[in-house]
Order: structure tokens, then sequence, then C-alpha cells
């Protein structure tokens, strides 16, 4: 199976930075796309970003300029990179693996546990 560990929520104040990693591990030959998805409290899970194995990237427009996603495919991790936090961008942010191919040859989607980020006014 495959377990992705989430790391780098927190309390920040508002115009501050905080920087999100997950680590995925596990049988895995190859991950197509990893992405971060965030869920505030009565809302639905949204994108916030998204990675493919080529290197594109695709933003909400919500967080277009403020935050970079960034991925190393031989450790298959991928970093959320922060900055200018709005009060607006508190959440459970979420690290999604898409298209995980295994050495097996299956292939699945996996989440991770979830990391609070909580940004103050």
């Amino acid at each position: 199976q495959v377990q992705l560990v989430e790391s780098g929520g927190g309390l920040v104040q508002a115009g501050g930075s905080l920087r999100l990693s997950c680590a995925a591990s596990g049988s895995i030959f190859r991950i197509n796309v990893m992405g971060w998805y965030r869920q505030a409290p009565g809302k639905q899970r949204e994108l916030v970003a998204t990675i493919t194995s080529g290197g594109t990237t695709n933003y909400a427009d919500s967080v277009k300029g403020r935050f970079t996603i960034s991925r190393d495919n031989a450790k298959n991790t991928v970093i959320l990179q922060m900055n200018s936090l709005k009060p607006e961008d508190t959440s459970v942010y979420y690290c999604n693996a898409a298209g995980v191919v295994l050495r097996n040859g299956w292939s699945s989607d996996y989440w991770g546990q979830g990391t609070q980020v909580t940004v103050s006014s």
C-alpha cells in the first residue's frame, strides 16, 4: 500500500508564510499527479494546486501568485510554499497522489491525513 505523510501546518499571522510537505511511501513505480486540496469547516474540499510528473502546474485562482507547488519525483515528495497568507486560507490541507502506479501494475489514488493551517488576522 501507499502512505502519504504531511507536515508543516500550523498557526501564522496574515501576511506570513508556511511550507507544507508531503512524502509518499510504499511500493511505488510512478505518481502521475501530486497535489494539495483544502477543506474548511462546512465547505466542500477544493483544489489548491497540482503538479504532474512532467512539472505542469495548476492553481486555484484564489492562490495564484501566492502559492507555489513543486515536487521531487525521485523522492515522491510534493511541497506547497504558501506566502502572503490570508485568514480565508485557513483550512485543513490534504495531500493527494493521483494515478499512482504500483510496482505490481495496479493504479489508484491516495490521500494524506490532513494538516491544519490557521491564519490569524
